[in-house]
């Protein structure tokens, strides 16, 4: 049998085969993609997608901020949107940002510009895909605040221009089907802001997040979305879940709403203890948590606490 890779149309970007995608996460844990994408440009990836064989699973993934990748891997395909998708540009006071762009970068780039209201995505890790399809937040803001429209490839590469409202933004959530790509969103800033206020803005964010949250650590941000009526942290705080272990995954000290890579740690102990935590919450409190972090692959070993 042909291995996938071979199967693949020509592409003017790179595949490889059997690649690791542990250094591509944030957490530096996971298995293989049985082959890795990364497309030239926008063009390469529509011709991607229209040529692709039927039934071949795709993935896309962004900076890997928000992603636990199981130690079975991924299936198929899996792409990674880099620098071509990394794009910003002004237009009066809209942003324009490629799929890949940072969010820091793009909140620079509104200052630098003397644009306001952009400036919470200073606070969040990761691209400006995953952002969108997460409706991601900080500090009182949401994506769905700043929004206008998304340009996205549905799973055979026609475009299409989605607005904020049609994208049925909920907390920490999208109706953007899974197997739709964002390349692209447009913006809404607020003009004649002094960049100097911005800044400072964007600074108090800063130290903030950096005094409260292990942002140097590994790991892959919030592990748990807040249930309605308390906050995360409080629940897991309250179920003696701080500092908690399972091999070398560890419950975050100064903030517990955080898994930690503390050393060689697998993404199956990652997901075992955030399961404990789960089940410890529950059995407390009787709040179920819902998972922020993405979790994809093959399952190995881990048991879902319910």
């Amino acid at each position: 049998m042909n291995k996938l890779i071979d199967q693949l149309p020509k592409v003017r970007g790179q595949y490889y085969g059997d690649t690791s995608l542990a250094p591509l996460t944030w957490f530096k844990v996971g298995g293989p993609a049985e082959v890795l994408y990364y497309p030239a440009d926008e063009k390469d990836l529509i011709c991607f997608l229209a040529n692709k064989p039927n039934g071949v699973p795709v993935t896309v993934i962004g900076l890997g901020s928000n992603l636990l990748v199981r130690s079975g891997g991924l299936d198929g395909v899996v792409i990674r949107l880099r620098k071509p998708f990394a794009k910003i540009t002004i237009n009066d006071d809209k942003i324009i940002a490629g799929a890949g762009a940072l969010d820091v970068t793009v909140a620079a780039k509104a200052q630098k510009a003397g644009l306001g209201g952009l400036e919470f995505l200073s606070g969040i890790p990761g691209s400006i895909g995953g952002a969108l399809r997460m409706n991601a937040g900080a500090y009182g803001k949401e994506v769905c605040d700043a929004l206008i429209s998304a340009q996205v490839l549905d799973p055979v590469g026609n475009v299409y221009i989605i607005s904020s409202e049609d994208m049925g933004f909920s907390y920490r959530n999208s109706k953007l089907p899974v197997d739709w790509i964002v390349i692209q969103a447009t913006f809404q800033a607020k003009p004649g802001v002094e960049a100097k206020n911005i800044a400072k803005r964007m600074r108090k964010i800063q130290s903030v997040r950096n005094s409260t949250q292990p942002y140097h650590a590994r790991t892959c941000g919030s592990t748990f979305t807040n249930p309605s009526g308390d906050k995360a942290w409080n629940l897991i705080n309250k179920a003696g879940c701080c500092g908690l272990r399972i091999g070398n995954a560890m419950v975050s000290e100064l903030h517990c709403n955080f898994l930690l890579n503390i050393g060689n740690a697998t993404s199956d102990d990652i997901e075992r203890l955030g399961e404990e935590v789960r089940f410890r919450v529950k059995e407390t409190s009787g709040f179920e948590l819902d998972w922020e972090i993405h979790r994809i692959g093959k399952i190995v070993n881990v048991r879902e606490e319910t």
